[in-house]
């Protein structure tokens, strides 16, 4: 029986299997407060439901050949709602608050779900989405196919790899995590695989047979699936592996003007073309994030999410309205599209530690914080 909690979260059990699929492929599936509600409401209303042995959930996408103008598949998720997060901030909307602590929650639920989570990664699966995808427990699977487009793209507007970004990234092989941190890189179903970002890579065009599978086969078909992909080996066709030793070379140095300054002084095509991307981000949040990544990687999920939550904050008070590096960024790329912001400081090598520090300090005491719950 399928129930719309939201026109844009579709919650349906079908056998032994609930399934999820975001139904906003206008938005390329943006999160709304809205959706990361209906979609907690379902989860929270499937954990404790004993006739549901496990979770999948999928993305819709523009079809036009579509009488409806959406089919299954395609897109997962492009992340959380930019546009709001400009306007609310511009304008003082308490709402902003509520989205990115209950986007948090949501994202360590999905993380402690006692259930096979699997996830579809069609498509683009970028920020909010890779929240979504990336944190099931040991019983989740996450699938990618060659249609995949997977980034942390977060630098380019000012902003950090939230959503337990740092979290995952940090727990990349090699350097790869703080590469794709850095530049926002976008990879591939292969490159996701390579990275631990995905645990299989399947072509599109099996994607309904398994969701049907799944739909009949609970907990069993997960098992089954899972094992198909222990044996899957790693992809041949990963371009980020042809530059591995580049990136863990350059990636693990210990700052953000000692990566840019290697780059700068190595003769190759991939060095060139990452200093130059670097260039183009914020340059403070280059650095914040270089600092998120390195605490990260010492924290539990729920720990990593509370300091990202405190980030968030600083991110659009410490310079609050249009000042914030994060606004500006948004202004640029979403609302006026110029491209070109207008970051402050203007250069990696002005920012100093002393500009960093504020990002990590929590505007609550422990008792008092919004995601004090979270264990």
């Amino acid at each position: 029986m399928t129930q719309a909690v939201l026109d844009e979260v579709l919650g349906e059990v079908r056998g032994r299997t609930g399934l999820v699929t975001l139904n906003r492929p206008k938005a390329l599936n943006a999160l709304s407060l809205d959706m990361i509600r209906a979609l907690t409401t379902v989860l929270l209303a499937w954990e404790r439901d004993p006739a549901v042995e496990a979770v999948a959930i999928r993305g819709t996408s523009r079809d036009a050949h579509n009488p409806t103008g959406a089919s299954p598949f395609g897109a997962f998720c492009a992340g959380g709602d930019i546009r709001f997060f400009h306007e609310a901030a511009v304008r003082g909307d308490p709402r902003l608050e509520d989205f990115f602590t209950e986007e948090y929650a949501l994202n360590h639920l999905v993380h402690r779900f006692p259930k096979p989570w699997v996830v579809f990664m069609d498509g683009i699966v970028m920020g909010g989405g890779m929240g979504i995808a990336g944190h099931g427990g040991a019983a989740s699977l996450r699938l990618a196919t060659e249609r995949t487009k997977m980034a942390m793209p977060e630098t380019n507007i000012g902003f950090f790899p939230d959503v337990g970004g740092g979290w995952f990234l940090s727990r990349c092989p090699g350097a790869v995590g703080g590469y794709l941190a850095l530049t926002g890189q976008v990879i591939g179903g292969a490159d996701a695989k390579a990275s631990a970002l995905a645990d299989g890579v399947v072509p599109s065009a099996e994607l309904a047979e398994l969701w049907s599978a799944l739909a009949q086969g609970g907990a069993n078909a997960v098992n089954v699936m899972r094992e198909r992909f222990a044996v899957q080996g790693e992809p041949e066709n990963s371009p980020l592996a042809s530059h591995r030793a580049q990136i863990d070379r350059f990636f693990c140095l210990p700052t953000v003007p000692a990566i840019v300054a290697a780059l700068q002084a190595h003769d190759s095509d991939f060095a060139r073309e990452t200093v130059a991307v670097l260039r183009k981000r914020s340059p403070l949040m280059l650095h914040v994030v270089h600092e998120q990544l390195r605490r990260a990687a010492g924290l539990t999920l729920a720990d990593a999410l509370r300091m990202e939550r405190d980030m968030v904050r600083n991110c659009f008070h410490l310079r609050p309205g249009a000042a914030s590096e994060t606004v500006e960024g948004i202004r640029a790329l979403a609302v006026d599209k110029d491209q070109s912001p207008k970051w402050n400081p203007a250069r990696i090598e002005d920012v100093t530690p002393d500009m960093v520090a504020p990002f990590f300090r929590s505007p609550w005491p422990m008792h008092a914080h919004p995601l004090r719950d979270l264990r």
